[in-house]
């Protein structure tokens, strides 16, 4: 069982926010490989099903952002799954250009508090994680209102071309592994 995350804040509100760009990729996973997001366990909506003939856990917590590391601590724990080499996260980065991909095998939070959190509840930095670029906040944004903000219509089609290549990215770390990931997409 691998366990795939993608981070959001539950809730209509927060819909297509640049903060839920993992909620995202999880919905484009679900959609291409046909698998039924309708559990709610692990105080996250999930789904299981097969990527790549890889038995997966698709999870996007619903403990909202800052508190993702409950959700992703129970499912790891229920399922028995090593994070280091079972688990892998999708978020979102300010850092880069909207809809542009960097993957990692481990790093620190970088800032961001749902990975903080993560870190925190599963006591190592040494997982995969996808990190989708949502852009770099104006100056004079309050970084939070940036993040809930939505996308203009011109990065809104940047996206969605970035969430199909995030869950390309997502098939080969399943298939060849992070390292060919990164090669590819970053």
């Amino acid at each position: 069982m691998y366990i795939i995350a993608g981070l959001g804040n539950p809730g209509s509100k927060y819909e297509k926010t640049r903060h839920n760009v993992g909620f995202q990729v999880i919905d484009r996973l679900a959609e291409k490989y046909h698998i039924d997001m309708n559990m709610k366990k692990h105080k996250a909506i999930c789904g299981t099903g097969v990527i790549e003939g890889m038995k997966v856990l698709l999870v996007k917590p619903q403990t909202y952002m800052n508190l993702s590391g409950e959700s992703i601590r129970e499912a790891v724990d229920f399922y028995k799954v090593d994070p280091e080499t079972e688990f892998l996260v999708i978020y979102d980065d300010v850092s880069l250009q909207p809809g542009q991909l960097r993957i990692r095998k481990k790093g620190s939070a970088g800032g961001h508090n749902g990975m903080k959190n993560i870190i925190q509840h599963l006591g190592t930095q040494v997982f995969p994680r996808v990190k989708v670029g949502v852009g770099e906040k104006p100056a004079g944004y309050d970084l939070a209102d940036y993040v809930l903000g939505h996308f203009s219509k011109e990065e809104e089609k940047e996206m969605a071309e970035a969430y199909d290549r995030a869950a390309q990215a997502v098939s080969v770390i399943l298939t060849d592994g992070a390292d060919k990931a990164m090669n590819d997409f970053n």
